[in-house]
């Protein structure tokens, strides 16, 4: 247990370690930039969820938009899992 953990008194607090990552998306206009957010949470409300991953940017949204995630019981786990949509999904903006 990493000691920044102990500084949460209460698991409703939902106390979390935040990473940030970028990852540049190419697309028809060109590249974007796309900045990739990451809790770590001490006590999530899901076990499966202790990691997850949300991009900043909206993807699809000709098709009906929608924010890539990932989540997952490591970082690999939720960032992979936020960049294969991002890989999967157009970006149109």
């Amino acid at each position: 247990m990493a000691d920044w953990e102990f500084a949460q008194r209460d698991a409703a607090e939902q106390l979390a370690r935040v990473e940030h990552f970028s990852f540049t998306k190419k697309h028809s206009g060109g590249d974007v930039e796309v900045l990739i957010t990451v809790h770590e949470y001490i006590t999530p409300k899901d076990p499966a969820m202790k990691f997850v991953a949300r991009a900043d940017k909206e993807f699809n949204q000709k098709g009906g938009g929608f924010q890539p995630c990932g989540w997952g019981t490591s970082l690999l786990q939720a960032l992979s899992a936020c960049l294969e949509l991002m890989r999967k999904f157009p970006y149109e903006g």
